[in-house]
């Protein structure tokens, strides 16, 4: 776009920011991505006038639908991915972590239940070095941290372990 209809398009915004957020406030109940859905309406503007420059500036009732959809487009976002989290974590307790053979079983669920009990960040680190056969380096590199990090989380957890499973009563031997 030329630079003078940029500088329209930027001097139309000024001129209706404040009534725009606040509708986008409004569209988004909590007020909390309002800005957003502002910023992407813009965007939407701006391509559908690259496409139809004849078109010209948007009028307020274009801007105000542009809002509305795409208040409308985040909240589904939104309840789609809260969807698939509380899915996520519903599966997540009903994975059996380890195969049982029937001489292991007891000890297996032990160890099963000692990780449950770790802090997320340390089950990774267990689960990637032991039956991931990752070395710290790879690990470090997957989390974008340090190799001292993953090593000293890679310890504590098996600490971590080593205290519940001797606190387990259905280890005993």
């Amino acid at each position: 776009m030329a630079e003078r209809n940029r500088e329209e398009w930027k001097d139309w915004f000024d001129e209706n920011a404040s009534r725009l957020l606040l509708y986008a406030r409004q569209q988004t109940r909590t007020g909390i991505d309002a800005e957003d859905v502002l910023q992407d309406a813009f965007i939407r503007m701006w391509r559908t006038a690259e496409k139809e420059p004849e078109l010209g500036l948007p009028n307020l009732p274009f801007a105000f639908t542009s809002i509305r959809r795409c208040a409308i487009d985040l909240a589904r976002k939104n309840q789609r991915r809260q969807r698939r989290e509380e899915v996520a974590h519903a599966e997540k307790d009903d994975v059996q972590w380890f195969e049982y053979g029937l001489e292991d079983q007891e000890r297996n669920a032990a160890l099963e239940q000692a990780m449950k009990r770790l802090p997320e960040k340390y089950q990774e680190v267990i689960t990637l070095k032991i039956w991931g056969e990752q070395t710290f380096q790879a690990i470090a590199d997957l989390h974008d941290i340090s190799i001292n990090t993953v090593a000293s989380r890679y310890r504590y957890a098996l600490q971590g372990l080593r205290r519940e499973l001797e606190s387990s009563p259905h280890l005993t031997s």
